[in-house]
């Protein structure tokens, strides 16, 4: 870890330390962990409570005259109108935790006038401490970190999660996933959005892509990947993402590749690429196909990027490699 912190920056780690301490303790005997439904499928337990409680008390009384956006108490702590907005998930992973899955994580994020400025993604179980300010550089523990140096989709390891909700996108889901199966070396399904990102920015995994996330869920992890150099935005490479609901992230070659092959799953594709996916989800019915499956499929164009942020533009058009078809 840099000796020379922001001040904010440490104030954020002590908020996730303390969240991770409530993490491991309750962890020794987590059937006892009493279990809420929030929705089917989305669960929330007195541990993510506590933890974020323990969150916003840290930050609040070190920064009061902050704003405060949790997963579980929206915008109700802290102050309304501040131009400082913490952006908390205090335990991403809650199915894992309730399970003795041991992959979830705390997630602290400082956006200033909407921008991501500090980036705080803890593994308690790992003792693992991703963090980032803006120009600085992101670090695991005590080292940098880069994001993978790969350049062809066909050698990556990519991360993605699953929808759960009811309805949630299922059928156009598995299509995209086809399609990235077909493309690359392997795909995994941790549980976790933030620490996915955060092994983004590791060069651990080498992408990421997701539909239905919150902010919450990707805000520290958006700065860590891009201080180690990765891209990251929505399936069409937009870099104003955090609102959208849906998230791709790589490094810069990788990313470029995967908006090529993924850009016409977004909300926000052309309407050609939309009908594109109506049609080819009408066709392959609850099975998502796998290579070779639809030879005779004519190839999906390249991605409309035209509203892009610049690097994202650039990357895609300098290598396009052909989609495996319109594949659902």
């Amino acid at each position: 870890m840099p000796s020379n912190l922001h001040p904010m920056l440490n104030v954020a780690i002590k908020a996730a330390r303390a969240a991770g301490a409530i993490i491991n303790r309750a962890a020794l005997d987590v059937e006892a962990v009493r279990v809420s439904v929030k929705q089917t499928n989305d669960f929330v337990t007195e541990i993510d409570q506590a933890a974020e409680a323990a969150i916003i008390e840290t930050l609040l009384t070190a920064y009061p005259g902050h704003g405060i956006l949790a997963e579980e108490s929206g915008s109700e702590h802290g102050a309304k109108d501040s131009e400082f907005v913490w952006i908390i998930d205090p335990l991403d992973g809650t199915t894992n935790f309730i399970h003795g899955f041991p992959v979830y994580c705390v997630s602290i994020a400082l956006a200033v006038k909407g921008k991501i400025e500090q980036a705080v993604v803890y593994d308690p179980t790992r003792n693992d401490l991703f963090c980032a300010t803006r120009g600085r550089g992101a670090y695991l523990n005590d080292r940098r970190i880069r994001v993978a140096k790969r350049t062809r989709l066909q050698e990556c390891l990519i991360s993605t999660g699953f929808p759960y909700r009811p309805g949630d996108r299922l059928k156009p889901y598995l299509n995209m996933l086809g399609e990235i199966m077909s493309q690359c070396a392997g795909v995994r399904r941790p549980g976790a959005a933030a620490l996915d990102l955060a092994y983004v920015a590791a060069g651990y995994s080498d992408g990421f892509f997701e539909i239905g996330l919150k902010p919450w869920d990707v805000a520290a992890g958006s700065l860590l990947v891009t201080e180690a150099g990765g891209l990251i935005g929505n399936l069409t490479g937009e870099a104003d993402f955090m609102d959208h609901g849906e998230c791709l992230a790589g490094n810069p070659r990788i990313y470029g590749q995967m908006v090529t092959t993924l850009a016409k799953y977004s909300k926000f594709a052309g309407a050609a690429q939309k009908m594109q996916v109506a049609h080819a989800v009408e066709r392959s019915g609850d099975r998502p196909v796998v290579d070779g499956a639809e030879e005779e499929a004519e190839p999906a164009p390249a991605a409309d990027t035209s509203a892009a942020s610049p690097p994202a533009r650039t990357l895609t058009r300098a290598r396009k490699i052909p989609a495996a078809g319109p594949k659902l």
